[in-house]
């Protein structure tokens, strides 16, 4: 029963805690005895569990977080639906007649128009590579730039600025400019929609048409111009087929895998084709082209894009911008974000795990990265180091 002015004890005490019963106090002086007791109760292991085992967990947690889950992947996500693979024949000795044949398609009288579009951020390299090397078979060049990057960051008008160097493509190009809505916390994907949204519009104005073909790719997405001439050439196509790339990661140094696959080429259909950069068909073409992803010469090019872009959240940490981490990242083949392969199967994550091997192959590359490896040096194998600026 209660003692007058103070609290019930119970008879069943610890005798560690036995001077804390009956004591006159306050309720919260006594919950902080009752605490001490607990502490003066505990061994040493159990204060090493507490102070420095615990915390250390929390803290890899949040770190590593992002891992874990990336390795776990193949738990809680099941892999996408596989394409249906196109066999690709080519030789340069070989009739388009035949090569369309061999595909299965018939041969058609004339060729179809072809226009490339592409929204443009700051890839004024890879961007002379895509056209130099598109540049026989298209019939125009869509490009749409913004003064805003997909995370609503504000950006200058590079193409314009670098317009002197694309005087090739003049009489083929049509250029067009939007201004960003700069909406601060939107996802990074509602902007790129906003902007896909756009060249959809730059499209028509270009004077694309029933049954012309068009290319929905990025900027570093190149396809290979053999590729778009038989697409061209070639009768009973499928009217959507995307295609597959060698995916290169930094330079054609770095080989990640085949498995680039978002490009597609389209015969358009009014009121029905919407510029877009997912999977739109079960059906691609192999060995299409070159998916060359982060391909900058300036550290600075690299640093803009990590923050830029729409999976800029990888950016978990500051240090992931610094100069010397990236240079050093690029060297090794190792990931920007340190991140886990994105695969959907225990195997293909561990044996993708660590830095991508190197490769010394320039073979089958675009002729005109070749033609002038010079002045594009950093992008073949054995010139892994970039420009400061």
């Amino acid at each position: 029963m209660m003692q007058e002015g103070g609290y019930y004890c119970s008879k069943k005490t610890d005798d560690i805690c036995e001077d804390v019963c009956g004591q006159e106090s306050t309720r919260g002086a006594l919950s902080m005895s009752r605490l001490r007791c607990i502490l003066r109760g505990l061994d040493f292991k159990s204060y090493v569990l507490l102070f420095i085992i615990v915390p250390m967990c929390i803290l890899g947690i949040y770190i590593h977080g992002q891992k874990i889950t990336y390795f776990l992947r193949p738990i809680w996500e099941s892999p996408p639906k596989p394409f249906i693979e196109i066999p690709h024949y080519y030789h340069e000795n070989v009739s388009m007649e035949n090569l369309c044949k061999l595909h299965g398609w018939g041969i058609r009288e004339s060729p179809r128009r072809v226009f490339d579009a592409v929204l443009f951020s700051n890839e004024v390299d890879i961007l002379s590579i895509r056209w130099n090397e598109l540049y026989p078979y298209i019939t125009q060049f869509v490009l749409l730039e913004s003064n805003s990057t997909f995370t609503g960051l504000p950006k200058p008008l590079v193409f314009a600025t670098n317009r002197d160097k694309f005087k090739f493509v003049k009489s083929r190009l049509t250029y067009g400019t939007i201004g960003g809505r700069f909406k601060k916390g939107e996802n990074p994907f509602v902007e790129e929609a906003y902007q896909r949204v756009a060249l959809d519009q730059l499209l028509r104005i270009a004077g694309i048409t029933d049954d012309d073909l068009l290319i929905m790719s990025d900027v570093d997405e190149i396809p290979s111009r053999h590729t778009i001439n038989l697409l061209r050439w070639c009768d009973e196509t499928p009217a959507v087929l995307h295609l597959r790339l060698r995916n290169y990661l930094y330079s054609f140094e770095f080989l990640l895998d085949n498995k680039s696959w978002r490009a597609s080429v389209h015969r358009y259909q009014t009121g029905k084709t919407r510029y877009a950069h997912y999977r739109q068909t079960d059906y691609i073409l192999s060995d299409s082209g070159w998916h060359c992803s982060f391909c900058f010469r300036r550290i600075s090019e690299f640093i803009f894009k990590m923050k830029a872009y729409s999976h800029n959240d990888r950016v978990r940490f500051s240090h992931y911008l610094n100069p010397s981490r990236i240079q050093d990242v690029i060297c090794r083949g190792a990931d920007l974000f340190d991140m886990l392969p994105e695969e959907y199967t225990f195997k293909e994550i561990i044996g993708k795990l660590g830095p991508i091997p190197h490769s010394y192959s320039a073979v089958h590359l675009p002729g005109h990265l070749l033609q002038n490896a010079d002045k594009y040096k950093y992008l073949l194998p054995g010139n892994c180091k970039r420009e400061r600026g």
